[in-house]
């Protein structure tokens, strides 16, 4: 059997003559830019996530950007932000000439540790980028206390997590601004890159369009240096289509991992792995299901998963202090000790929504024989913490 990391295509298929004949519409106009698809996708998420404003962009990338560019982020300025995410993340914050100042996970939910966050404050502080990771939320109560404590604004780096929710409020409209990608791979994902800012702020909101369109405002007359980040018709378009579907692939995505963690546990590898847990006031939308595997073995039972046709992924395997674009920073190994343990063990599981029972129940059988095969044996493992359960007691499914 084959078991893909991710199945795009089967995931699009049932939509795709629907898109098919918005794309038609789109083509027959010619409005390719900021048509009334871009419009409309911008009140279908402000409706959904509760939002007041929302603002279409080109990228995930870009929107990180816009919203440092509206807090006119710069040389000499600092930005607090883990180093266990992607690479926007920080390289925004670094394209602004300011500097990207990582602080370490919870080794749990990978997320900010907000005790370090708290240590790393400056006087040259002007911001904190929580990363909601693999679906997550990350400890926004406990942020955002410190957060106005110290006057700082929050942009959170929702990327992975559109639909995710923590004590009822959407991923994304917890702080001052929230940014999201709708590159293809994630849970609301288009036919390129995308990508979208959220905020309550009245100025705010009308800042961030304006820097997105060349800080023009009206037509021909630029008040503000801003980028070109428009988000294409024909991108909103799709996107439009698939947000009403968003939800049930959640559910689907939650129930697939409330299965693998019922039979990982019944095949007794968690004793030997770290499964995933989620905040018991969490909606977890699981754009990841990812393990940690101790003792140096993640590599060789990655390799035997594909050479079983199982696919995989590590996210990340490198963290960005680490990294050599960011070696003027001055971090070494050891600086963000559960960032590099994380990186050193975490293995991503398929858990796309339309992944079938059979193809799971090939997953787990296929990684229990690749553990032995390893003669993994059981380890130290990362305890829950009281306020965190696994998977199959997601915060929705108990309600």
């Amino acid at each position: 059997m084959q078991v893909p990391l991710l199945d795009v295509g089967r995931g699009n298929k049932p939509l795709l003559a629907e898109i098919q004949q918005a794309f038609a519409r789109i083509c027959e106009s010619g409005r390719f830019i900021l048509g009334p698809d871009v419009q409309d996708l911008e009140k279908n998420i402000c409706a959904y996530t509760g939002a007041k404003h929302a603002i279409a962009c080109a990228s995930g990338s870009d929107a990180l950007l816009l919203a440092l560019m509206a807090y006119d982020i710069g040389p000499g300025d600092e930005v607090i932000c883990p180093s266990f995410t992607f690479f926007a993340t920080a390289s925004a914050v670094a394209r602004l000439g300011a500097k990207p100042v990582f602080v370490d996970i919870d080794p749990v939910t990978f997320n900010l540790d907000i005790a370090h966050v708290s240590r790393a404050i400056t006087a040259k502080t002007k911001a904190i980028i929580p990363v909601h990771l693999f679906g997550q939320c990350a400890d926004m109560q406990e942020l955002l206390a410190v957060a106005s404590g110290y006057r700082l604004p929050v942009i959170e780096d929702a990327a992975q997590a559109i639909g995710a929710q923590l004590h009822g409020q959407h991923a994304g409209v917890m702080g001052e601004i929230g940014c999201y990608s709708f590159y293809p791979t994630k849970n609301l994902g288009g036919f390129g890159d995308g990508g979208l800012l959220t905020t309550n702020d009245d100025a705010l909101a009308v800042k961030l369009r304006r820097l997105a369109a060349h800080g023009m405002s009206p037509r021909y007359y630029h008040s503000l240096l801003g980028i070109n980040s428009r988000l294409d018709t024909l991108q909103a378009a799709a996107l439009n289509i698939k947000l009403p579907h968003l939800e049930s692939w959640a559910t689907a995505r939650r129930e697939n991992a409330a299965r693998y963690t019922k039979q990982l546990t019944a095949a007794g590898l968690d004793k030997v792995l770290t499964l995933p847990a989620t905040h018991q006031a969490c909606v977890h939308v699981w754009n990841q299901y990812t393990v940690r595997i101790p003792g140096g073995k993640r590599d060789a039972i990655r390799a035997a998963l594909g050479a079983a046709g199982v696919g995989s992924e590590i996210y990340y395997p490198l963290p960005l202090h680490l990294q050599e674009c960011f070696a003027s920073l001055g971090y070494v190994m050891g600086d963000l000790p559960e960032t590099e343990r994380a990186a050193s063990e975490v293995l991503s599981l398929p858990i796309f929504p339309e992944l079938t029972a059979e193809e799971q129940a090939y997953v787990v059988e296929q990684l229990a024989n690749a553990c032995r095969q390893e003669q993994l044996t059981p380890s130290t493992v990362v305890p829950a913490p009281k306020f965190l359960s696994h998977s199959k007691t997601d915060a929705r499914q108990s309600q």
